[in-house]
C-alpha cells in the first residue's frame, strides 16, 4: 500500500441502505473516541449523488405523493453531523495493488469539469453500490422506459408524469400507463398512481380519473413471486378494485415508443411505461480488477462479506451476492439483507482493523416482507422468526410495521431524538401540506 502509515482510512462506496449506516455509526463512533486517541480511523462516504431517499420509498416520489425534499438526507450534512467524510463522485476504477479507488469527474449539466478525476487510499474498502432494473435485453427498454432506481430518476418520472398529465387534461388526451414487473415496486408505484389520480381529481383535476388507465405486467403467472400466494391473490384483487388492469403470463418482447409488444404477438398502447422488472448490479462491477462477479453483476462474498478474491474489500447490500450454509440460492437483494449487512460490518469492522478478533459467519434473519398499497392497504408475511412466525397480516396492522420500518431507519441516521422530531414533522407536513406534488 503506498501510503501505510498514514491514519487507517475506511472507504464506503454507496450511500444507500447500507452504506450510508455505515459511514453514519462508525463516524460517530470513531469521532468520539477521536480526542483521546489521533489514530482513530477515518471514514469516507463517496456517492454520485447528493442525497439519499430510502430505496422503497422511491415509487412515492415518481409519483408525487411524497415530497422528495422533506424525505431525502442531504450527505453533506450528514457528514458533518456524524464525523464521517462525504465525497462526491463515481467510482470508475480500482487498483487493489496499490489499494486505490479511481473516481471519475464530475461534470456540471452545462458540461464544465466541477471535480477532476481523483484516486484514493484505502485500508478497507466496503462496496455498497445498490441495484438497477435488469431489462434482461428486451429491445427497446433503454429508448422508451422509465426506471426508478434511485431519488434522480424517481424525480425525472414524476416530471414527466406531470407533463403528460397536464397535456392529458388540457388536450383531452388518454394517458395509458403501463408499469412492467409485479414485484413490490411494480405493485405499490401501480397503487400509488390511483393515489395520485385521486388526489388531483379532488383538487381540481375534473375527468382525469377516465383518461388515465394503469395497467401491470408480471411475466410470471403471479404478482409478488417472493410472498406468500395468498397474499398475492390478495394484492391482485386489490388492485384490480382500485380498476388497475393486471396481466399475469405476460412477457413484454419489446418496447417502442408508443406502446409495448408481447411475446405471443398482441400490442398494447402506451404513453408511459415503467421499466420495474429484475434486478442486476452497476455494469462496471463486472470489470473491476479481477473482482469475482455472478451472471447479475453482484460481487461474490464469503460468509464474513469479504469479497471472494481480496480480504481487504467488502460488498454488502444489493451489489452482493451470498449463499449462505445449507441453502441453494443467495441472499435476495432487499433493504432488509443490507440493513442486516450493514449491522454485522458495524459490529466487527471496529475490532477487525484492531486484530481483535476473527468474526464470525454472517447469519441472515428473515423477518419477512411487507408491501403497501398507498393509503388503500397492506399486506405483509412474518417470516421465520418470532412468536407468530410464518403468519401473515394485512390492513392497520401491516401499514404501522411498514412506517416502523421507514421510521426506524430515520432513527438509525439521525438519533432517536432527532429521528421522533422528523417523523412528527412529516405528520404535521401532511396535515398543513397538499398531499401530492403540485409545483
Amino acid at each position: 500500500m503506498s501510503d501505510s502509515g498514514a491514519q487507517y482510512h475506511v472507504v464506503v462506496v454507496g450511500g444507500g441502505v447500507a452504506g450510508l449506516e455505515i459511514a453514519t455509526t462508525l463516524g460517530r463512533r470513531w469521532r468520539r473516541q477521536r480526542p483521546q486517541n489521533q489514530a482513530v480511523p477515518k471514514v469516507t462516504l463517496i456517492d454520485s449523488d447528493s442525497a439519499h431517499v430510502w430505496k422503497p420509498m422511491l415509487h412515492t416520489i415518481a409519483a408525487g405523493t411524497r415530497d422528495m425534499a422533506a424525505q431525502q438526507v442531504t450527505y453533506v450534512t450528514q457528514a458533518y453531523d456524524s464525523g464521517f467524510i462525504y465525497q462526491p463522485g463515481e467510482l470508475c476504477g480500482l487498483d487493489r495493488t496499490k489499494h486505490e479507488v479511481l473516481l471519475a469527474p464530475l461534470y456540471a449539466a452545462d458540461g464544465r469539469l466541477l471535480i477532476p478525476e481523483r484516486r484514493l487510499v484505502y485500508h478497507k474498502l466496503i462496496l455498497a453500490v445498490g441495484s438497477q432494473a435488469n431489462d434482461f435485453g428486451t429491445l427497446g427498454v433503454g429508448e422508451h422506459c422509465w426506471m426508478i432506481d434511485s431519488r434522480r430518476q424517481a424525480d425525472a418520472f414524476n416530471h414527466e408524469l406531470r407533463i403528460h398529465m397536464l397535456r392529458s387534461l388540457t388536450q383531452d388526451l388518454p394517458l395509458d400507463i403501463a408499469i412492467i414487473g409485479g414485484g413490490a415496486t411494480g405493485v405499490e408505484l401501480a397503487a400509488e398512481l390511483v393515489q395520485l389520480v385521486e388526489a388531483s381529481a379532488a383538487y381540481g383535476a375534473q375527468g382525469i380519473a377516465e383518461r388515465i388507465t394503469v395497467t401491470l405486467i408480471e411475466s410470471g403467472s403471479r404478482l409478488l413471486a417472493a410472498f406468500p400466494e395468498d397474499i398475492s391473490s390478495a394484492t391482485r384483487r386489490r388492485l384490480e378494485a382500485l380498476g388497475i388492469c393486471v396481466l399475469t403470463d405476460t412477457k413484454v418482447s419489446a418496447v417502442t415508443a408508443d406502446g409495448l409488444a408481447f411475446g405471443d404477438g398482441r400490442k398494447m398502447r402506451a404513453s408511459l411505461k415503467i421499466w420495474a422488472a429484475g434486478v442486476k448490479a452497476p455494469e462496471f462491477l463486472a470489470h473491476l480488477d479481477g473482482l469475482e462477479t455472478n451472471r447479475s453483476n453482484q460481487l461474490v462474498v464469503l460468509p464474513s462479506l469479504q469479497t471472494s478474491r481480496d480480504p481487504d474489500i467488502y460488498a454488502v447490500g444489493d451489489c452482493s451476492s451470498l449463499t449462505l450454509p445449507k441453502t441453494s440460492r443467495p441472499l435476495p437483494p432487499t433493504a432488509q439483507v443490507a440493513h442486516q449487512q450493514a449491522q454485522y460490518l458495524i459490529r466487527h469492522l471496529p475490532r477487525i482493523i484492531q486484530h481483535q478478533e476473527e468474526p464470525p459467519p454472517f447469519a441472515y434473519r428473515d423477518f419477512g416482507a411487507l408491501v403497501s398499497l398507498s393509503n388503500y392497504d397492506a399486506y405483509g408475511s412474518l417470516g421465520k422468526f418470532g412468536l407468530f412466525r410464518g403468519r401473515t397480516i394485512r390492513g392497520h396492522l401491516a401499514q404501522l410495521s411498514h412506517v416502523m420500518l421507514y421510521r426506524s431507519h430515520q432513527a438509525r441516521l439521525y438519533g432517536v431524538w432527532r429521528g421522533s422530531l422528523v417523523w412528527l414533522v412529516d405528520c404535521l407536513n401532511a396535515r398543513l401540506r397538499a398531499k401530492i406534488r403540485l409545483d
